[in-house]
């Protein structure tokens, strides 16, 4: 028999009153606030408030999606539906998550497995859970902000549990052209650190900060050589075993 769950409310909700009258995301405490932004006590001294930060690159990584903290106070018993949608809900909040963290954080919390495959679905029929916008959003926020090229992107994409289909559409959005265009800034940003070492030196460091941001071998070194010439440097005898 299909489990039968009420849906009135399936909306992440924009915020919430925390421990000791302290506001949580933009709420506006009604006794009024500091010019700094804090909550004004009694006798008029302003304490600061802590923002939730949302996005790709406010954090290391997007989130472990069973935290601790986002779980914080989920009570041991009670409907599994219900937990599982507040589970996700508080997860949402502030940063997207993949379909697959969800799935993770509900097993970790023991949501039985019928339960948990139909409030995702539901999240997703809802639009609340989308993988391919994820993969968008992921692979903008990550080459522009960290300037990560297609095959990192697609290996974070990967570990997030977003199907190989979706990775494609997502990486697609980036060509070589662009991919080039990028890699070029990142050395031009690096290459005045590097002066005054020797040329195979900086060539080994520059190429390896691309590298690491998974720009092919190619790539890496036609776009170094460009930079160390533009620079006076003698590359005629420069080759791939510089690497």
């Amino acid at each position: 028999m299909t489990r039968r769950t009420d849906w009135a409310d399936h909306t992440a909700p924009e915020s919430r009153t925390g421990p000791a009258g302290r506001g949580h995301g933009d709420g506006v405490d009604q006794d009024g606030t500091g010019r700094d932004g804090g909550h004004q006590d009694g006798d008029g001294r302003s304490r600061g408030r802590r923002r939730r930060r949302g996005g790709f690159d406010g954090h290391q990584d997007s989130g472990s999606p069973s935290s601790s903290r986002a779980e914080k106070g989920e009570p041991p018993t009670g409907d599994p539906a219900e937990r599982a949608r507040n589970i996700c809900l508080r997860l949402l909040t502030g940063t997207p998550r993949t379909r697959k963290q969800l799935a993770d954080a509900l097993r970790k919390r023991e949501i039985p497995e019928d339960v948990a495959e139909e409030v995702l679905s539901r999240f997703e029929e809802v639009g609340l859970i989308n993988d391919s916008a994820f993969a968008d959003a992921w692979v903008e926020s990550r080459h522009h902000g960290r300037g990560l090229a297609r095959r990192a992107l697609a290996r974070e994409l990967r570990t997030k549990g977003v199907e190989s289909t979706l990775i494609d559409e997502a990486v697609g959005q980036l060509d070589s052209e662009q991919e080039e265009a990028t890699a070029r800034e990142l050395v031009a940003r690096k290459l005045r650190s590097t002066r005054g070492l020797d040329r195979d030196k900086r060539l080994r460091r520059l190429a390896g900060m691309l590298a690491r941001k998974g720009y092919g071998e190619g790539m890496a070194l036609r776009v170094v050589r460009q930079a160390l010439e533009e620079e006076g440097e003698d590359t005629e005898d420069l080759g791939y075993g510089a690497f």
